[in-house]
């Protein structure tokens, strides 16, 4: 395995048109949804996007967590700081005119946040970069993760987790015209991207693929680079890549062949039991209410995923 660095390169016009378009599509489905945990109060909805109406989560004021110094702080301040990635379309998506974010993702923030007795404009979303999310968690840079985060071993180590509340499986990306690249088997001496401080980097540059890898802080960086054929994939969980074959069509595929499991929880600061616990409850609640499966369809949805069943809560 070889890793070869790239120089930094920005999207065109017509990505971020392409990019603009997504968000919009992915902002919400029409009608409201309510939060099935308990307690009463105000709604916590998101502003309207494209065509399509937010959804709305109430927010529980009874909250109340005893023995978690990090709700405490965040509740004496009146704001949650909840960490994010911003350039993931249909999972955690910045517009870059509005500034506001959407995505599947954004939308298990804001029924946790609801939850936890905060409302839409009392959050502050902070995007972070895979390989500073341990630190910005134990830190006190974030209260809460909530981007594509892989629940594994050497991670709870520095944090611990909620959840899952997804599980996404490693894939690749191509050009449309790619025919040579079928599965991780395949990737033998091609030129593989993904990102800085991820599982996938890490087990794409497996000796055993014998793929020549290199990395960047985010994903659209990789996507880039495929785009302009300096590399030949860009590797990472499905969900991720199906936002960007949506984003576009006419010029990149999922090759479809996921080859391992990813399950996403929310990262806290570890040793945290009290926060691991309400969001765990939360992550339910919302479940149960059919909440979670109507985010799904309204955002990852849109790529053509079909709505599995939630996974079962195992951080606990």
């Amino acid at each position: 395995m070889t890793r070869t660095p790239f120089r930094t390169r920005t999207l065109g016009a017509a990505a971020l048109v392409a990019a603009v378009a997504l968000t919009g599509a992915a902002c919400g489905k029409s009608g409201d949804s309510t939060n099935a945990g308990s307690g009463g109060g105000s709604s916590s909805s998101a502003s309207k996007g494209g065509d399509t109406k937010s959804f709305s989560y109430k927010v529980n004021t009874a909250a109340d967590l005893k023995g978690s110094p990090v709700w405490a702080k965040a509740k004496k301040t009146g704001k949650i700081t909840i960490g994010v990635k911003a350039d993931q379309p249909g999972l955690g998506f910045q517009d870059v005119g509005t500034k506001k974010y959407s995505g599947f993702d954004i939308e298990i923030a804001r029924m946790v946040a609801a939850d936890l007795g905060f409302a839409e404009n009392q959050i502050n979303y902070k995007t972070i970069d895979s390989a500073q999310r341990e630190a910005a968690l134990s830190g006190g840079q974030v209260d809460l993760y909530v981007g594509t985060y892989t629940i594994n071993d050497e991670r709870k180590k520095q944090v611990s987790f909620a959840g899952p509340y997804f599980v996404a499986g490693q894939d690749l990306l191509v050009q449309k015209s790619n025919s040579d690249i079928t599965g991780p088997t395949t990737v033998k001496g091609k030129k593989v991207c993904s990102v800085e401080g991820s599982t996938p980097l890490q087990n794409i540059s497996q000796k055993k693929y014998g793929a020549t890898t290199s990395s960047f802080d985010k994903y659209s960086k990789c996507v880039n680079t495929l785009l302009s054929g300096q590399v030949d994939a860009v590797t990472t969980d499905d969900a991720i890549l199906l936002g960007y074959a949506a984003q576009y069509p006419d010029k990149l595929k999922v090759v479809g062949k996921p080859f391992t499991k990813e399950p996403y929880g929310v990262g806290l600061k570890k040793g945290d039991t009290a926060l691991q616990t309400a969001v765990d409850n939360a992550i339910t609640a919302h479940e149960q209410s059919g909440d979670w499966k109507k985010a799904f369809e309204a955002t990852l949805g849109k790529s053509g995923m079909t709505a599995p069943q939630p996974p079962a809560i195992t951080e606990k």
